[in-house]
């Protein structure tokens, strides 16, 4: 069957995924140099940022910029620009600083489009090992070009389950949804980046993922990802404020999403 795409959209996807290598190969850079980088804290101290977060989100707005001006643009470091059309960028820099500053791969670039409140385009590339995923409404998701599709069989039993919690989370709730989640046979595995472990939910390499909560531009492009792979994620709250406050974040194959709502209680 023949699905028809706009080429609003298409055009977005493209852009989005030469966006993703460029500033993938210009946070790298950073990455390989880091020793001098300048790193500053946020809310606390495991909430970090650095000029290298700052100098990317840069580039991906000037890129946008130029091939869509009127689109309007929600980024991590430099918040919302309202822009004039029905589309809105939604980009982390670098997703994971904190494996970033600390010299481990487990980092990405970050990039979703909504269409008002429909998530359309998502695209996170892993520059450590070169692995662009993408996804578009009607266009399937791919990984570095081979298509994604979710097989059923992957439960909470067979295949581990990614997790991620912040300040946001209480210990008590961390704590219990571990040990629910072991009570039943499963494991779980967090590697400090939320939207690279959802692309590995999209790709099958984790069953499912839960953080208790994240913001838009942690999760949009994964979420785009996973739904464009076959799976299911938690509806994101993109209306209004609910765009710039956060949310809890469900994603998994077909076969996960029961065990894993209800072992997270939502």
């Amino acid at each position: 069957m023949t699905v028809y795409v706009s080429v609003d959209i298409r055009s977005r996807f493209e852009l989005a995924k030469e966006i993703a290598r460029d500033a993938g190969a210009l946070a790298l850079a950073h990455f390989k140099a880091r020793d001098r980088l300048v790193i500053e804290s946020k809310e606390n101290l495991h909430d970090v940022v650095s000029a290298a977060d700052r100098e990317v989100e840069t580039l991906i707005r000037s890129r946008i910029a130029a091939g869509f001006a009127g689109d309007g643009v929600l980024g991590e470091e430099y918040g919302l620009a309202v822009g004039k059309s029905e589309y809105i960028w939604v980009i982390d820099p670098i997703d994971g600083t904190i494996p970033f500053v600390a010299g481990m791969p487990s980092w990405c670039v970050s990039i979703a489009v909504l269409k008002g409140e429909k998530i359309v385009v998502g695209t996170i590339y892993a520059p450590c090992v070169d692995e662009l995923y993408a996804a578009g409404e009607g266009l399937g998701a791919t990984l570095n070009g081979r298509t994604l599709i979710l097989d059923n069989s992957l439960t909470i039993k067979n295949r581990t389950i990614g997790f991620g919690a912040n300040h946001h989370a209480s210990p008590e709730g961390v704590a219990g949804f571990i040990r629910r989640l072991m009570e039943e046979g499963g494991n779980f595995m967090r590697n400090g980046s939320g939207a690279l472990t959802l692309a590995y939910v999209a790709a099958g390499k984790l069953a499912g993922y839960y953080e208790p909560h994240m913001h838009a531009w942690d999760c949009l492009g994964g979420y785009c990802l996973v739904a464009e792979a076959g799976g299911w994620h938690l509806p994101f709250p993109v209306a209004g404020a609910g765009l710039t406050s956060g949310a809890s974040v469900i994603a998994a194959a077909p076969g996960a999403v029961d065990d894993l709502r209800r072992l997270a209680g939502v």
